[in-house]
């Protein structure tokens, strides 16, 4: 194998190259590219190290609550409690297991959308080209490459025929560097490597056959992507604020334990054991320990919900940032446009002529402006132009019609078929008998027939070596003047713009050679005027995100004329104003950033300055950015933004890792509805927790209050741990599916900062735990004067207890209006099971033996039934009225 020693390969021969590697031009044979394989593993960057099962597992019990109910159930296990304490343990492990099981989900629905969006390459195994998966490739495989195509792997020319490589990812220069097969100096830095193709840089111009030399971590992208695999995160604002609400609970519920032992013992003089009991079921009521499992299961059914539409979630935690999102930065090209060309307006003779039809596919037409349909002369010489001077081909596979080549020229053929021409027989009739292929210096190209001398390039270097222009009448003397008006009028409209000219040129026999291009005499055809067009959803998408107080920048490499006019054509606040990369150093950047929404010709490593310039950009410093991106280069400001947002078909594997987000479909559409979906997912956690903790308030309120006053319990450990599992598993995940608001978009995004325990949260819980603590008191304190059982009036206080709890969720599913709306549609399901599995968990629990055995209850009549339904009812209108006080003008509303 490879000598250490010998010289890199850009710094080889390529037969020096194929030697080093044991390999040869006509390629590997699969035995020993199986071989290879093994030895080196797959083509792909290594994920980052993942922790193993038993640590993810006890990951889980990092909540200060779980611990807290932990040591409660040690408590009742000394006590001599041991269902109780078994019972406890099980709910804990029950928790931590759905919290590892959507974890493990998430993950893996990432994964499998990753090996769905995996590249192809096309090799050359056992003396013959085909087509296998890039992560199949090993060093020594030879690799064909041609004009859009993704580099698979870092690759050593072996031939190349006009080739150019589009190199932004790796190196940040715009421009398009050319490529050669002479070999380079060993020092020479990755950017001057003009016999290298490099790992996710993407062929432009030309074909070539490369040596595959490094594959995976071992290629230049490589070597990012492992640096950035090492990148940790902090914790978004909505952990770091469940994390300090759990702290305050724990202290409050020791607080309060203690107050419960010493009010017994030194006030009431019950004996400490019974009030150490009571302490550790005030702890198991108060604690929320269904908050982990809340907050997992919401995000979790976030993260499905954007699966569904084309936005893959790296991190759960990322779900709920997305909901506080003020700024997204997006490029142009595949986001907010299809990343089609398409040819829809000509410029020939004195005539003005527009095309129909999207992509590459012939549906469509070309008319003059006025709808006529063009002369046969003007077509005749038309198409011509169009195809002759056109490396590309039109392929029809399962998803349609693509571009094989340029898509620019793929463009032209697909308006001559609109046009009726038929570019294979135009090809056939008219061979090519020579060609230059574009340049990037030359800005044209042209390819010489049996009578003619074709050109096709940009008008500022096209129009100079006319004289004459086309018309029907016949060739007049050329009016540069004004085709330079033209070519500036389509540009500013957006369009990329392209000049095609002829020469005649009867029987020609030297080599054709730029020298005979430059010597001008062209006769000026025409102008044609590309245009990627905006997706139809992208209008409606950003007109959506202004809606919700959401500013849209964009950010693109591209002219800025043409980033001005899609600006315009998506509806962005501003498009008027471009700045370009040039313009950003110094305070020309924070300016910009407050007050431009269109950045043209901007470098990957310019988008780092711009996103630490937005998140300084807020009221407090702190506003909340998310940016996408899809190079190398691009992974630093991926990284720093609070949502990165990768490409999922032209993004870099190096940006995908450093991104929280990957876009299925590169659509600008599928952010906004990301973001939408991340505003429902921060509602629902906000009603999950407007659920929870004032049943958790309320119970614990009444041990409470029992202790302190030396009351009789109406509620056992056991019962409250049954009403904190009841409530868990049949009510408050219900909330998890909850659809959006009316109005989710209609209003400004949260601040990061905004306190979980706001006003209506702090009121609302004291309110309910009021209500709770006179419901429970009332029909347990009636059932006793009545001559009910302790174990029968237990049973009513806690069915009281759950069934209220089963009628407040409907209070809190809408923040607003009726809490019966949208009840009778397919999203309210999970609320109907929920109340429905509660109600007969409650008959189960009164009346089965079993957990009458285990839980110490009993069977009750009508009339506690009776008194149980009426308190209930009583609560819930209560809550109502609370919820519509708020509604009244003036009063603080509920986000």
């Amino acid at each position: 194998m490879p000598d250490p020693a010998a010289l890199p390969p850009h710094a080889s021969a390529p037969a020096e190259a194929l030697a080093a590697l044991e390999a040869g031009p006509e390629g590997l044979t699969s035995a020993a590219a199986a071989a290879r394989l093994a030895r080196h593993g797959p083509n792909r960057l290594p994920g980052r190290q993942r922790p193993g099962l038993a640590r993810r597992f006890a990951a889980q019990f990092r909540s200060l609550l779980v611990q807290l109910l932990a040591v409660a159930a040690l408590a009742l296990g000394v006590l001599g409690h041991a269902v109780d304490a078994g019972v406890i343990a099980a709910v804990i492990l029950l928790n931590a297991g759905i919290g590892l099981y959507l974890e493990q989900k998430a993950e893996g629905a990432l994964a499998a959308v990753v090996a769905l969006l995996a590249p192809r390459a096309r090799v050359l195994r056992d003396g013959r080209r085909q087509e296998v998966a890039a992560e199949s490739l090993v060093p020594g495989d030879v690799v064909a490459v041609e004009a859009g195509d993704r580099v698979p792997a870092d690759l050593r020319l072996l031939e190349a025929q006009a080739l150019r490589a589009q190199e932004a990812a790796l190196t940040g220069e715009s421009l398009p560097a050319d490529k050669a097969v002479p070999a380079v100096a060993a020092a020479a830095p990755p950017g001057d490597r003009h016999c290298m193709l490099h790992a996710g840089t993407v062929v432009v111009a030309g074909t070539g056959l490369g040596l595959v030399v490094a594959t995976g971590a071992a290629t230049e992208v490589g070597r990012i992507g492992v640096l950035l695999g090492a990148v940790t995160r902090s914790e978004t604002p909505l952990l770091r604020q469940i994390a300090r609400l759990g702290g305050w609970i724990a202290v409050a519920v020791l607080g309060f334990a203690v107050l419960a032992f010493l009010a017994g013992t030194l006030l009431h003089g019950q004996p400490a054991g019974a009030m150490l009991l009571a302490a550790v079921a005030l702890a198991v009521a108060a604690i929320p320990e269904e908050l982990p499992a809340l907050v997992t299961v919401t995000l979790a059914v976030g993260v499905g919900r954007m699966a569904r539409q084309q936005a893959l979630i790296r991190n759960l935690a990322a779900v709920e940032t997305l909901g506080s999102v003020g700024v997204i930065c997006s490029d142009k090209t595949g986001t907010f446009t299809r990343n089609e060309l398409v040819a829809d307006r000509v410029s020939i003779g004195r005539h003005r002529l527009v095309a129909s039809g999207t992509g590459y596919g012939p549906e469509g037409s070309l008319t003059l402006e006025d709808g006529a349909v063009p002369p046969a002369e003007l077509l005749g010489t038309l198409l011509p132009a169009l195809v002759l001077c056109n490396d590309a081909e039109l392929a029809r596979g399962a998803a349609g019609w693509t571009a094989v080549g340029d898509p620019l020229e793929a463009a032209l053929l697909a308006l001559a078929r609109r046009a009726g021409g038929d570019h294979a027989a135009i090809r056939a009739a008219q061979p090519r008998r020579g060609a230059i292929p574009f340049d990037a210096v030359r800005r044209w190209m042209a390819v010489r027939q049996a009578d003619a001398l074709l050109l096709k390039g940009g008008p500022e270097a096209v129009l100079p070596l006319c004289t004459r222009q086309w018309d029907v009448a016949g060739d007049q003397p050329l009016e540069a003047a004004s085709w330079l008006a033209e070519a500036e009028a389509m540009a500013r409209s957006g369009r990329r713009v392209l000049a095609l000219a002829r020469r005649s040129e009867p029987a020609p026999e030297a080599p054709l050679e730029p020298a005979a291009v430059a010597a001008g005499g062209f006769t000026l055809v025409g102008l044609v005027g590309l245009l990627d067009p905006p997706r139809p959803e992208a209008r409606q998408a950003v007109a959506e995100c202004r809606a919700a107080g959401i500013r849209v920048v964009m950010i693109t490499g591209d002219h800025p004329a043409t980033a001005g006019a899609i600006a315009a054509a998506v509806g962005l606040a501003r498009p008027g104003r471009v700045l370009t990369g040039a313009d950003l150093p110094g305070e020309a950047l924070r300016q910009g950033a407050a007050g431009v929404d269109v950045f043209a010709r901007v470098a990957p490593e310019q988008k780092l300055a711009l996103v630490e310039a937005l998140q300084a950009g807020g009221p407090r410093g702190d506003q909340v950015v998310a940016m996408t991106g899809d190079g190398v280069n691009d992974a630093p400001a991926l990284a720093r933004a609070d949502i990165g947002i990768a490409m999922g078909i032209a993004g870099t594997d190096a940006a995908k890792a450093a991104a929280q987000m990957v876009l299925a479909d590169d659509n600008f559409a599928t952010i906004a509805a990301a973001v939408r979906e991340g505003r429902v997912v921060a509602d629902n956690l906000r009603k999950a927790l407007l659920f929870a903790l004032p049943g958790n308030g309320g119970e614990g309120l009444v041990v409470l209050v029992a202790a302190v006053a030396g009351l009789t319990m109406p509620l056992a450990p056991l019962h409250l741990l049954w009403v904190n599992l009841v409530t868990t598993v049949a009510l408050s995940l219900a909330l998890a599916f909850e659809p959006a608001e009316a109005a989710v978009m209609r209003r400004p995004p949260r601040a990061p900062d905004a306190p979980l325990l706001d006003g209506l949260l702090l009121r609302r819980i004291l309110v309910v735990s009021v209500l709770v603590l006179a419901g429970v008191f009332g029909v347990f304190t009636w059932a006793r004067a009545g001559g009910s059982s302790l174990a029968e009036a237990q049973t009513a206080a806690v069915n009281v207890l759950v069934l209220f709890q089963a009628a407040y969720l409907f209070n809190v599913r809408r923040a607003a209006g009726s809490p019966f709306a949208g009840l009778g549609t397919a999203a309210a399901r999970p609320v109907w099971l929920a109340v429905t599995g509660t109600l007969l968990l409650q008959l189960a629990f009164t009346y089965a033996p079993p957990l009458q055995a285990l839980l110490g209850t009993a069977a009750i009549g009508v009339g506690l039934w009776a008194a149980v339904a009426a308190v209930t009812l009583v609560l819930f209108l209560l809550v109502e009225a609370e919820k519509r006080w708020l509604e009244v003008p003036g009063r603080q509303r509920p986000e």
